[in-house]
């Protein structure tokens, strides 16, 4: 499993260490404005193939690239309904703090739980190697503390159940009495 996670974030390393060549390209329809190309899309000439990364069927990685912007799509694995609402709640939290993280979406890309938005601005002011460390970082973080925090409360909810059938067994023992 863990080698599974190796592979496909290395994956996804190599794939934005390749698209994050991104470069200052003024809007073609506005003049004196720089909009992210790959949230416009109004100028086909200038959007790249997008790539997609699946890691199995729940898991999966979208990556779209133009000359102006990178947009990062994930959707993390959620086997059942606890792990969704986890999901939900977390990323809810994530996005509220879209502004502390900078390059977090506040709404991400329809089919995916979380998306990131790199301008040519960005990779100006931070460090390329470091933008990429941040996301692939996040994203195994994320996998790994989601999977965590499910199999804890998992298991604090098999304890909760058999306190409740003990104490209920107890109740049925002393009405017999």
């Amino acid at each position: 499993m863990a080698n599974t996670l190796r592979l496909y974030s290395t994956c996804i390393r190599n794939t934005l260490e390749a698209a994050m060549c991104l470069q200052n390209f003024p809007c073609q329809e506005v003049e004196r404005h720089n909009k992210p190309e790959v949230e416009l899309k109004t100028s086909p000439e200038l959007l790249l193939n997008p790539v997609l990364i699946c890691r199995n069927e729940a898991e999966k990685c979208l990556i779209e690239t133009s000359i102006n912007s990178l947009r990062i799509s994930i959707k993390v694995k959620q086997a059942d309904e606890l792990e969704n609402i986890l999901t939900k709640k977390f990323l809810r939290f994530l996005s509220m703090r879209a502004e502390a993280f900078q390059v977090l979406r506040r709404k991400p890309v329809q089919g995916y739980d979380i998306s990131f938005l790199i301008t040519n601005y960005h990779c100006e002011d931070m460090q390329k190697n470091k933008l990429i460390d941040f996301i692939v970082q996040f994203m195994e973080a994320r996998i790994l503390e989601h999977k965590f925090a499910c199999s804890i409360l998992e298991t604090l909810g098999e304890r909760v159940e058999d306190a409740w059938v003990f104490c209920n067994q107890r109740l049925d023992r002393k009405s017999l009495m």
